[in-house]
Parts: C-alpha cells; sequence; structure tokens
C-alpha cells in the first residue's frame, strides 16, 4: 500500500545557518548608525574623489592630496561661516520671531473676507476662526515640527555615537577610503567568486563618478539658487532677511522637487508681514526659482550624472526623508543613483545583448551559397 505521507527533510546545516542568522540580524541592527555613517563617508569619498586624483596626476602622494583637499575645504566653509554666520543666524531668528505676526495677519485678511460675505452677523467670522484655529498652536506645531525632523536626523545619524565625534569618524572614514582606495576594493572582490569579483570591480569607478556628480552638482545648483534668491529678495525690498532666507533656500535646495517649495514658506512668511505687491513678487520669484531648478540647472548640472527617471529620485527622497530624516533626502538619492549603474551594466545591458543575439536570424546549411561551403574532406573523399 503506498503512502501518501510527505517527508520534509531539514540539514543539519539549515538548522544552524538558521539560528546563527538570528544574533547576527539582532547585531546588524545595533551597528545601523555606523552603517549610516559609513555611506555618508562614501558618499563624501566619492565626491571629492576627482580632486585627489587630479592631485595624483601631478605626482603629489595620494594621503598628502586627501589632506590639502580637506583642508582647502574647511578653510572655504570656516570663511563663509565667519563672513555670513552672524548674519544668517540673526535673521533666521528674527524670521522665528515674525511667524506668529504673519500668521495672525492671515486670519485677520481670512476675517475680513469672512465678514464682507455675512454684512448680519460680523462677529460670527470671529468666533469661528478663533473656534478652529489657534495662532499659538499652529505656530508651536510648526516649530514643533521642524524640530522633530531635525531630532531625527540627528538621532539616525549619531545613534551610539557623539553628534561631533560621528562628525569626524566620517570625514575620516570617507579620508582613509580616498587614500587606501586600491587597497580596499582589492581586498573587497577578492571575497567574491568568479567572475563576479572582476565584474563588481569594473563597476566601482562608474559608480563613484555618479554618486560624487550628483551630490557636487546638487551643491552648486544649491549654491547658485542661494545667491540668486539673496539678490532678488534684496532688490525686492527684503533686505533685512534676504541674507538668511536664501541660506534656508540654499539648504533646502540640497533636497531635489521639494527643496524650493520648503525654501519659498518662510520667504512668503515674511512677504505678507510687508503686505502690498511684495508678496505676488515673491511668489512669482519662487516660481521661476522652481522652473530654474527644474528645468535649466538640474539638466544642466545633475540630470546627466544621475541616470535615473525623475519619479525615481522623488520617491527616493521620500523615502530617505521618512526613514532618515533630512540626512535621508541627501545621501539616498546619490546611493540610487550609484545603484542604478550596477542595474545597468550588469542586468539590463547583458540582458538586452543577449535578446539582440537571440533575435539574430540563423542561417541553415542549405541556405549557405555553394561558393562559401567547405570542400569535403580528403577522407570523406575516399571513403
Amino acid at each position: 500500500m503506498a503512502s501518501n505521507e510527505q517527508r520534509i527533510s531539514i540539514s543539519l546545516s539549515s538548522v544552524v545557518l538558521l539560528v546563527l542568522s538570528v544574533p547576527l540580524l539582532a547585531l546588524l541592527w545595533q551597528l545601523r548608525s555606523l552603517f549610516l555613517l559609513v555611506m555618508i563617508a562614501i558618499v563624501l569619498a566619492a565626491s571629492i574623489a576627482p580632486v585627489v586624483d587630479w592631485a595624483e596626476r601631478y605626482r603629489v602622494p595620494r594621503w598628502l592630496g586627501v589632506v590639502l583637499t580637506y583642508l582647502a575645504i574647511a578653510a572655504i566653509i570656516t570663511g563663509v561661516a565667519f563672513w555670513v554666520g552672524p548674519t544668517v543666524v540673526e535673521q533666521i531668528q528674527r524670521l522665528i520671531r515674525q511667524i506668529p505676526v504673519s500668521l495672525k495677519q492671515i486670519l485677520d485678511y481670512a476675517e475680513t473676507w469672512v465678514v464682507s460675505l455675512n454684512d448680519e452677523r460680523p462677529d460670527f467670522a470671529s468666533e469661528l476662526i478663533n473656534q478652529f484655529v489657534d495662532v499659538q498652536g499652529l505656530t508651536r506645531w510648526v516649530i514643533r515640527s521642524s524640530q522633530q525632523l531635525l531630532v531625527r536626523s540627528y538621532g539616525l545619524t549619531t545613534g551610539i555615537l557623539g553628534g561631533f565625534f560621528s562628525v569626524i569618524l566620517a570625514l575620516f572614514l570617507s579620508g582613509y577610503m580616498l587614500a587606501d582606495s586600491r587597497t580596499l576594493i582589492k581586498n573587497l572582490v577578492r571575497l567574491l567568486p568568479q567572475p563576479w569579483d572582476d565584474r563588481l570591480a569594473a563597476q566601482v569607478g562608474p559608480m563613484s563618478n555618479r554618486i560624487g556628480s550628483y551630490l557636487r552638482g546638487r551643491l552648486l545648483v544649491s549654491t547658485i539658487l542661494a545667491v540668486a534668491t539673496t539678490v532678488s529678495l534684496t532688490i525686492l525690498g527684503l533686505s533685512d532677511f534676504a541674507l538668511g532666507l536664501g541660506a534656508i533656500s540654499g539648504f533646502t535646495n540640497l533636497i531635489p522637487f521639494l527643496g524650493p517649495i520648503l525654501g519659498a514658506i518662510p520667504a512668503l512668511v515674511v512677504a505678507i508681514s510687508q503686505g502690498g505687491w511684495t508678496i505676488l513678487w515673491v511668489l512669482i520669484l519662487y516660481i521661476v526659482i522652481q522652473n530654474l531648478e527644474t528645468y535649466v540647472l538640474d539638466p544642466l548640472l545633475v540630470g546627466t550624472s544621475v541616470g535615473v527617471h525623475p519619479l525615481y529620485q522623488l520617491l527616493a527622497v521620500l523615502g530617505g526623508t521618512q526613514v532618515l530624516g533630512i540626512i535621508g533626502a541627501l545621501i539616498v538619492p546619490p546611493w540610487i543613483a550609484g545603484g542604478a549603474v550596477l542595474l545597468e551594466n550588469l542586468y539590463l545591458r547583458p540582458k538586452l545583448m543577449a535578446e539582440r543575439r537571440r533575435s539574430l536570424p540563423t542561417k541553415s546549411p542549405s541556405e549557405t551559397p555553394v561558393g562559401n561551403r567547405p570542400s569535403p574532406s580528403p577522407m570523406m573523399a575516399d571513403g
């Protein structure tokens, strides 16, 4: 009598692998902050790698090129901070104090408009607005939401490490990666079986170039838009806040797609307090800036280096912000751009070549011209 029972065999190696995977996943979760620092360090290293490579071509030792590059970047950042830093901080502080005043003016405009529609009960509009809108509560919510986003970014970035130590560690890791990049890559790919070791080693250069080009392009776009915003707002009569709003615009424009919208909000808050045509001109200014970034600067300075559809870039920004806060919005898109290199070169391109080879017509021996057919061998002729 045949048995219908099915036997399930579990090998000892499978059990051991399953048991070891649990503490391994727990260890990886505990080290998530370190992995995030490594991701940031790789993006930084890829961004300044062309400068180090250029210095190496002029017989400058690679480690010295890394040190000089970091010193030059630190000098530029320090100089800009001492030059405009105090003014930017002071204007942003005044902007924060201006938010409740501007929100109150918006509600006054809304109340006036509602009263004009309901002349019989002018107190009804005031009661309705005060019942549903709390200016102080709304202001606290805006400030608290911004703080929570910053705290999330800070907490996920630092983890068990201190904030200052995290920055130093990320810079140290990126510098070490640059100084000894060839040895690091060689040792990593040796862990992979053939032919994947050679294939992945060949993709390190294109991936680094795309990741670095993305971040350099975004920094250049943000700098251009920050200067343009500062100058334009000064011309429009907002010189008391122009430098601070320009700095905010430059920082938010590091985030693709959403950056100009986020940068426009504080500028419109200030414009409302000015009244008149200033609101309209500031709105037009930021619409122009949005279109300038989308249709001119991004395609010219960033678009060719990304190689990723804009929809996927937007999803990367939203996903990175959701998981890692502001830091995620900055580092996830370049990693997506680098991953696109692997997808293109290791999967899509070989797949396309294989499909083309299969689509080529194959000729049967009867279709081969007589003059091109091989002559019979002597052994076949004698047979």
